[in-house]
């Protein structure tokens, strides 16, 4: 028994840990991808990111290579990063990938508590009003928006009803990870002007994609003849 002046005892209180996502079709992976997926996660403290390839993308039109070879570039893209992981759910899933579908399943298998927080670009930011049942997203993750250099967060940029959902969910405070979901954060990142698109059309021209993305990933692209 303690002493009855002996101080109180001090329960230490613990979070789950945030677990940062970034999706995309990753056709193929490249620095870019990842400098985005590195510079989150330093600047929120975020000790994993998961790396989530659509299987058969909604809102994308023309040749995709097979999901099965963009997720073994994904895979050779971040093996050299221990913050980095894969999660293959979407790669699985039959019919068009809906990212709030994706978000409810990751949801129900990490808990109700654990922090979840979406990285996006600017751009792909504002057109979440054209992603399926995008209003749901805040119920499941926060959204981080990847703006480039000296790019402001505008609201009055954005579309009338996405302002309305931003507005009172917009943030700086980095200790408002600690809760589950729901709100907006904005970080300036890196400007890497790399595409998915201008590396295939390097490809196909046949000349050089070499230093805009990962070594092994551009071998496997030749040793398998993709986007030729």
């Amino acid at each position: 028994m303690p002493a009855d002046n002996a101080p109180p005892t001090k329960r230490l209180t613990t979070h789950p840990e945030p677990l940062g996502l970034l999706g995309g079709t990753f056709d193929p992976i490249h620095f870019g991808h990842l400098r985005l997926a590195e510079e989150c996660a330093d600047s929120l403290r975020i000790n994993e990111v998961r790396f989530l390839p659509a299987g058969q993308p909604w809102q994308r039109s023309g040749f995709i290579a097979p999901i099965e070879h963009r997720l073994a570039m994904v895979r050779l893209g971040i093996e050299s990063n221990p913050r980095f992981t894969v999660d293959a759910r979407e790669a699985e899933r039959a019919g068009p990938t809906y990212t709030v579908d994706t978000l409810e399943s990751l949801r129900a298998d990490e808990g109700a508590a654990r922090p979840l927080v979406m990285i996006v670009g600017s751009d792909q930011f504002l057109n979440l009003p054209t992603w399926h049942r995008w209003q749901r997203l805040f119920d499941f993750v926060h959204i981080v928006v990847a703006r480039r250099a000296n790019e402001p967060f505008d609201l009055g940029e954005l579309p009338a009803a996405l302002a309305a959902m931003v507005t009172n969910r917009l943030t700086n405070d980095k200790s408002a990870l600690l809760e589950p979901s729901g709100r907006v954060f904005s970080i300036e990142m890196t400007p890497l002007k790399i595409s998915s698109s201008q590396i295939r059309t390097l490809v196909r021209a046949r000349a050089s994609a070499r230093y805009l993305l990962p070594v092994a990933v551009y071998e496997y692209v030749l040793a398998h003849g993709l986007y030729l």
